[in-house]
């Protein structure tokens, strides 16, 4: 009866004194009831359920996360669907996770050209992060790879003016000059403003004010860092162009023509008339009147 029983599981080790859910006495605190597992199951570190700075939904998502299969969606729509605490939570939640390595967000492009998200859920942050061995033998120099510079893209195209009045494009010059008190990230190089006054030109020549261009310019630009801001610009000079201008048609009514001013023969007094009239309409009456 003294036989050790070697399948007897080991002897639970004591808690550390600092661990704060270590077993009370006095018959207090927490037990287990535990039966081993043989299926669906998924192996949590102590290091993730016990993390000190991640919050409970933070740690209860990632132990979700962890037993899904490959390829099923892990998104904030998703996990919104699946779980009460809605789609403000889960993102913080998810933010936690990342910001502590237990989450990666990697972005990959299909074979169509669409590029989608992959969210990588990582059971141990630390383990790829291994340590160089020391062999004694100076490292190798590894001469880094040559970078490829991409040519930049060209700006797209932008309305151009009927007019190429040198007054129009100053006037365009000096408006896409002062966004940047309004906006810092709106500095833009001589070439992009050379490229981009065109458009402004064709703005003003339809009556439109230079306050009403610089209003539709800078409105709603998005929070993140502008990477060619002048693209954005050239893309809303082109596609929140306003229609030209009501045409306006002349008036049916032929103004009658002005005459020259002379002087009248008769009494020298001042007088609007054709040239083939040499008196007044007095005069002219006068003489009718003459028997």
């Amino acid at each position: 009866m003294d036989t050790e029983d070697p399948s007897a599981p080991p002897r639970a080790q004591s808690a550390p004194a600092d661990n704060p859910t270590r077993t009370r006495r006095h018959g207090g605190g927490i037990s287990h009831d535990n039966t081993r597992h043989t299926t669906r199951f998924v192996v949590i570190g102590n290091h993730l359920v016990q993390h000190k700075e991640l919050s409970l939904l933070a740690i209860g998502l990632s132990c979700h996360l962890q037993s899904l299969p490959a390829g099923a969606g892990a998104d904030i729509k998703s996990l919104a669907a699946r779980f009460p605490e809605g789609p403000t939570r889960i993102a913080a939640a998810l933010r936690e996770l990342e910001a502590h390595g237990y989450l990666r967000r990697e972005r990959h492009r299909t074979h169509t050209g669409r590029i989608v998200t992959r969210t990588v859920s990582c059971n141990q942050p630390h383990a790829s992060r291994r340590e160089p061995v020391d062999t004694g033998c100076p490292p190798a120099k590894r001469t880094p790879p040559p970078q490829r510079r991409t040519a930049q893209k060209a700006l797209p195209a932008v309305p151009q003016p009927s007019s190429t009045a040198p007054a129009l494009l100053q006037t365009a010059i000096d408006l896409l000059a002062t966004l940047r008190r309004h906006d810092p990230r709106l500095l833009l190089s001589a070439t992009d403003t050379a490229h981009l006054a065109p458009g402004v030109a064709a703005w003003l020549e339809r009556d439109v004010a230079p306050t009403a261009v610089r209003h539709a310019l800078i409105t709603g630009l998005p929070d993140e860092p502008l990477r060619r801001p002048a693209a954005l610009l050239a893309h809303r000079l082109t596609d929140r162009l306003p229609p030209p201008p009501p045409f306006r048609t002349q008036s049916a009514v032929v103004p009658p023509p002005r005459h020259p001013l002379q002087n009248c023969e008769g009494c020298d007094r001042g007088f609007r008339a054709p040239e083939s009239e040499s008196h007044c309409r007095d005069c002219r009456a006068a003489v009718a009147s003459l028997p």
